[in-house]
């Protein structure tokens, strides 16, 4: 197995989808996300404090209080983006053992993001990365905010252990870690030896995922200093429809 504890490599611009296709992964910095998606730096970083106030996750199984959030869905087809009806996030057990298998209700995303011009270049900057890598189609895609605390000690960003999330395309954005230790990516080949482990930091850094070939876990965080959180911004993209849809 190939591990390496240094910071996460990132891939180079030009090379991203490249990158995707050789290795199964890449890691973009603030920067060339920004820039990548069209989206100013500052509006990124103002879009940090829509995460002070997600619901508690009521769904855990292993009882925890660690996890808040909130979570919307989208069509992205051709650039154009398109904020579908309200709907429950489902999983099937053979990618969520532990909370597959059930509709978990959650509140939406804020409109005040959603409704933002920007929101709708990040998206489609998304839809773009999956083009590439998959072939162009309509991409219905979930957005997902996390808010892993330490209200308990510990906090596990993923409670269902290493995992696929059964979409085509994974971007996990780090944006915001406070007063924790911990918190570390893990991605590993579906079929292979290699694997590579990591410590997302940058605000607004992404790890992107090709789904089908690696699978993918973060560490549990814990406390460095009083109320510690690690925030992320979770968005899959699959074609085909939303799983769950008959």
């Amino acid at each position: 197995m190939t591990v390496s504890f240094q910071p996460p490599l990132l891939a180079r611009t030009v090379d991203l989808g490249a990158t995707l296709f050789r290795q199964g992964y890449a890691v973009l910095g603030a920067g060339q996300v920004a820039g990548l998606a069209d989206v100013p730096l500052a509006c990124l970083l103002d879009w940090c404090s829509r995460w002070s106030d997600l619901p508690p996750d009521n769904y855990l199984k292993d009882g925890g209080r660690y996890r808040r959030r909130r979570h919307s869905c989208f069509i992205v087809d051709t650039g154009k983006v398109a904020m579908v009806q309200h709907r429950p996030h489902w999983q099937p057990l053979a990618y969520n053992a532990l909370h597959g298998g059930m509709q978990r209700h959650f509140e939406p995303m804020p409109q005040e993001m959603t409704s933002q011009p920007e929101w709708e270049s990040l998206l489609a900057w998304l839809g773009g990365v999956a083009d590439e890598l998959k072939g162009p189609r309509a991409w219905f895609a979930e957005a997902h905010q996390f808010r892993i605390d330490t209200t308990d000690g510990i906090g596990r960003p993923t409670p269902e252990g290493a995992h696929r999330d059964g979409v085509n395309l994974v971007a996990v954005f780090l944006v915001a870690r406070h007063g924790v230790k911990g918190g570390e990516t893990r991605v590993f080949e579906c079929d292979g030896p290699n694997g590579q482990r990591f410590t997302l930091s940058e605000p607004w850094s992404v790890l992107l995922l090709d789904d089908e070939r690696v699978i993918h876990e973060s560490t549990p965080i814990q406390p460095l200093k009083q109320d510690g959180y690690r925030d992320t911004l979770v968005v899959t993209l699959r074609s085909g429809g939303f799983q769950g849809e008959s």
